[in-house]
C-alpha cells in the first residue's frame, strides 16, 4: 500500500494553477443564483457567461474548447437557435475570410516582400548609423503595418505575418533593446492603430455586428474611418512610434550591420497578384457608401481571387492549413450577447447604468463612462468577451437616454483596443508566445501606450464627437 500511495500521490505544486479557474467560475455562477435580483432566465444566462469567462481568463483549456462548452450549455439551457445564433452573424464570417486572406498572404510571399522593400529603401548614407537605421526601420515598418491593417482584417493574423519579419530585421542590431523596439513598435501600431479601421480589429467587427443585430444603425467602413481614423489610427501610430523610439533607440551608433541589398527590387508575379487582390478588397470596403454591401463581401472577393485556380496565389486545398478555432469563440460570444439581451439582462443593466448617471447625461460624460466601464471589464475578462456583454447594454442605454449610438460604440471599440496586460487580449498572448519579448517588457510597452492613449488621444476624440454630434 505504501508503494501504491507513493506512486500516485500529488502535491499542490503538481497542479496547474490555471485549473483554479474551474472552481472560481463555479463559485461565480453559484453566487449569481444566490444573490442576483434578476429573472430566472437572466440568472441562468449570466451564470453561464461568468463560468465561461472564468475559463477564458484562466485558460486551463484552449479558448475554442470553452467556447464549444458555452454553446452546449446555452443550447441545453435555452434553445438550439440561441446557441447557434453567432454562426449566422456576418461578423463571424468576416473573420473566417480574414483568416483565409492571411493564409493567402503567407503563401504568396508577401511577408518576404515587406522585408525586402524595407531594406531596399534604406538610405545608403545612414546604413552605418544604428540610430538612423533604427529610426528609419521603426517609422517605415510601422507605416507598413498600419497599411496592413487596412488590407488584412485580423490583428492576430497580421501579428503572425509580421512577427518573423520584425525578428529578422531586428537581428541587424547587436543590442537586445533595439531588437525589442523593432519588434514591438510595428506590432503595436498594427494592433492599437487598427481602432480607426473597421475591418482592422476583431473588437470593431464584433461591436458593429452586435449594434446592428440589436436594432442599431449599420456603421459603414468609410464612416468608421472618417470618425476614428485621424485620431485613433494616425494619431496612435505617431504615439506608438514616439514611445518605441524613446524606450528602445540604440545606445551606440555602431551597433548595426546592414546586409548587401540588390540594386533593383524584384517583385514576383504572385506577390503582385496578392497586392492587387488586397487593393480590390480595400476599394470595395472604402466604397460601401455607394453599394451598401457589408465588409464581408469585400473580404470574400479577396478570398475568391486569392484561391481561384490558375489566377490565385494559393492552392484551394491549402485552405485546410488555416486555423479556424477562433470561430467557435466568436460563435459563443454572439450567443452570450443575444442570450443576455433576450433574457432581459441588458435592459436591467442599462437601467442601472442610467440610474448612476445624471437624469439627462451629456454625451461627453457618457463617452468617458463607456471608456471607464470597458477598461474595468477588460481587467476581468478577455476584450472580445467584454464586447459581447457590454455592447448590448450600451445599445439599450443609448436608446433610453436619447443619445447617438455611433460615437458610443466607437468609444467602446477604442477602449477595447487599450490593454495593459497580456492576458487581456489574444493578440498580446500571440505576441508573447513568439518568444521575442517577456511578459514584463510587453506589459511595460502596453501600459505606456495605453496610458498615453487615455491621457492624450481619448480627450481629443471625445472633443471631436462632442463638437460634431
Amino acid at each position: 500500500m505504501s508503494g501504491l500511495n507513493g506512486g500516485t500521490s500529488l502535491s499542490f505544486s503538481d497542479i496547474d494553477a490555471a485549473w483554479l479557474a474551474v472552481p472560481a467560475g463555479l463559485l461565480a455562477a453559484g453566487a449569481v443564483f444566490q444573490v442576483a435580483p434578476i429573472s430566472t432566465g437572466a440568472t441562468r444566462m449570466l451564470a453561464i457567461t461568468l463560468f465561461c469567462v472564468a475559463l477564458w481568463v484562466g485558460s486551463p483549456v484552449k479558448p475554442w474548447f470553452t467556447a464549444l462548452l458555452c454553446v452546449g450549455l446555452i443550447g441545453v439551457s435555452f434553445s438550439t437557435e440561441l446557441a447557434l445564433t453567432g454562426f449566422q452573424s456576418p461578423a463571424t464570417w468576416l473573420v473566417v475570410a480574414g483568416i483565409l486572406i492571411g493564409e493567402a498572404a503567407r503563401k504568396s510571399g508577401l511577408a518576404d516582400l515587406v522585408e525586402r522593400t524595407a531594406l531596399y529603401l534604406l538610405p545608403a548614407e545612414t546604413a552605418g548609423d544604428a540610430v538612423a537605421v533604427y529610426r528609419y526601420l521603426l517609422v517605415t515598418l510601422s507605416l507598413g503595418s498600419l497599411l496592413l491593417a487596412v488590407l488584412i482584417p485580423s490583428s492576430l493574423v497580421r501579428v503572425l505575418i509580421l512577427a518573423p519579419i520584425l525578428t529578422s530585421l531586428g537581428d541587424l542590431f547587436s543590442e537586445r533593446r533595439v531588437k525589442v523596439g523593432i519588434f514591438l513598435g510595428p506590432l503595436f501600431v498594427t494592433f492599437y492603430g487598427a481602432s480607426g479601421i473597421l475591418t482592422g480589429s476583431l473588437a470593431n467587427i464584433i461591436i458593429t455586428g452586435l449594434v446592428e443585430s440589436g436594432g442599431g444603425p449599420a456603421i459603414a467602413w468609410g464612416e468608421w474611418a472618417r470618425w476614428l481614423g485621424p485620431v485613433m489610427s494616425l494619431g496612435r501610430t505617431v504615439l506608438v512610434v514616439g514611445i518605441a523610439y524613446v524606450l528602445y533607440r540604440p545606445t551606440s551608433r555602431h551597433s548595426v550591420e546592414t546586409p548587401e541589398v540588390a540594386e533593383e527590387l524584384s517583385v514576383s508575379s504572385r506577390e503582385w497578384r496578392m497586392l492587387l487582390f488586397l487593393v480590390v478588397g480595400t476599394v470595395i470596403w472604402a466604397t460601401d457608401f455607394v453599394h451598401g454591401l457589408h465588409p464581408l463581401f469585400g473580404a470574400v472577393a479577396v478570398v475568391l481571387l486569392a484561391f481561384m485556380p490558375r489566377v490565385g496565389v494559393a492552392a484551394p486545398e491549402s485552405v485546410g492549413d488555416a486555423d479556424f478555432s477562433i470561430i467557435f469563440f466568436l460563435g459563443a460570444i454572439f450567443a452570450i450577447a443575444e442570450g443576455l439581451r433576450q433574457t432581459g439582462f441588458t435592459d436591467a443593466a442599462a437601467t442601472t447604468l442610467l440610474s448612476v448617471l445624471p437624469s439627462d447625461p451629456s454625451l461627453p460624460l457618457v463617452l468617458v463612462a463607456v471608456v471607464v466601464s470597458a477598461l474595468v471589464l477588460t481587467l476581468l475578462m478577455e476584450g472580445l468577451a467584454v464586447a459581447s456583454v457590454l455592447t448590448p447594454v450600451l445599445v439599450t442605454f443609448a436608446g433610453n437616454a436619447g443619445l447617438p449610438l455611433v460615437p458610443i460604440a466607437m468609444m467602446e471599440a477604442v477602449a477595447l483596443n487599450t490593454y495593459f496586460f497580456p492576458y487581456q487580449s489574444a493578440v498580446l498572448v500571440a505576441v508573447l508566445g513568439s518568444g521575442m519579448v517577456d511578459s514584463v517588457e510587453l506589459t511595460r510597452m502596453a501600459s505606456i501606450c495605453s496610458l498615453a492613449t487615455l491621457g492624450v488621444l481619448v480627450p481629443i476624440q471625445v472633443a471631436v464627437f462632442t463638437l460634431l454630434f
